[in-house]
């Protein structure tokens, strides 16, 4: 098997563009396969694959392999991952139920760009290790709680992360013959508190994820989907340059913007996902690398950092709107509860 055509957004970026993201993110791996924030930087177990899936879809499939080896290398044996590392040495021991989850989504994408479910099987104990840790975190009302550092809390857009990681997960049991339904049972608990129990979960407002991340996580679709990015635009959509991190700061940023994207383009709203996608470009480098983020107030890049995983949005958000991978419809799929 090889790599098949790369995605490219007429006007936008070409190709040869999305292959250059994905070889920013290469570079940035180190020899055990982990992916960092940057060269030298810390990696976290989320956003390293998020990385490996923006390798996936630039044809990077060897790297992207290599991550996920990692990944089940590093994996503790209650299932879970510490929440940060540097060079193999712990930074920081907590486990985020979300961070746990998200295999589930990288190993689904993998095996459905590359049709290599025999990796998938390979990487399948791990994968079920995480998702039955997470959910031991699972509150009365179908919540998860997001750290075990944090007993009793759980966080709107950690939780609508996990229920697209468990349509994934459920997804990835069926195709390798090892079925799930008391998975499907919690994400319908999950789904129906993301819906109806906003109480349950801490206040992030401020955050545009809270914002979108419903959305995006496969729990809001339809008018009501429309109507929440309609009752909130004006907090975090600033025209020409994409959206912001926090609605009470002047700092637009990269990943944001491309998931805000990828929300949209899964419900429908295709023109808008283009347009904002072509606005978020100023943050690109000639390597195809990304800023992080740019304080729209005076111009200047913040952090003064070019992430892995904010390339990866781009290519990942490339991808849904060309529909060029067959990995392309990864979020917009998510199946119902």
């Amino acid at each position: 098997m090889t790599p098949g055509e790369l995605p490219a957004v007429p006007g936008i970026l070409t190709s040869a563009d999305i292959r250059r993201t994905g070889e920013s993110i290469a570079a940035a791996q180190e020899s055990d396969g982990a992916l960092p924030w940057f060269t030298g930087g810390h990696t976290d177990p989320w956003d390293h694959i998020e990385s490996a899936m923006g390798l996936t879809v630039a044809g990077l499939w060897d790297e992207a392999r290599d991550a996920y080896l990692w990944s089940a290398k590093t994996q503790r044996p209650d299932g879970s991952w510490p929440a940060q590392l540097r060079r193999g040495l712990i930074e920081n021991a907590d486990s985020d139920t979300n961070f746990c989850a998200y295999l589930a989504t990288g190993i689904l994408h993998f095996a459905t760009v590359t049709g290599d479910l025999g990796f998938a099987a390979s990487l399948w104990p791990a994968v079920r290790s995480g998702i039955d840790f997470v959910l031991g975190q699972q509150g009365p009302h179908g919540e998860i709680y997001w750290s075990t550092g944090s007993p009793g809390e759980a966080l709107l857009t950690g939780c609508s992360s996990i229920h697209h990681s468990l349509g994934c997960a459920v997804r990835l049991a069926e195709q390798l013959g090892d079925p799930r339904p008391e998975w499907a049972a919690a994400r319908r608990r999950l789904g129906d508190a993301l819906r109806h129990r906003p109480e349950l979960f801490l206040d992030k407002s401020r955050y545009s994820m809270d914002w979108y991340y419903p959305i995006l996580g496969g729990a809001l679709r339809g008018p009501e989907a429309t109507a929440r990015i309609e009752r909130h635009r004006d907090e975090f959509e600033v025209p020409g340059l994409g959206i912001r991190c926090v609605s009470d700061a002047p700092w637009v940023t990269g990943a944001e913007t491309c998931e805000l994207v990828l929300a949209l383009e899964a419900n429908g709203d295709h023109d808008t996902a283009t347009r904002l996608f072509g606005e978020i470009q100023h943050l690109r480098e000639s390597d195809g690398s990304y800023w992080t983020g740019m304080v729209f107030t005076d111009g200047k890049r913040w952090p003064e950092e070019r992430t892995t995983w904010t390339a990866a949005a781009v290519i990942l958000a490339a991808d849904a709107l060309s529909r060029t991978t067959a990995g392309n419809g990864i979020f917009r799929d998510s199946p119902e509860d």
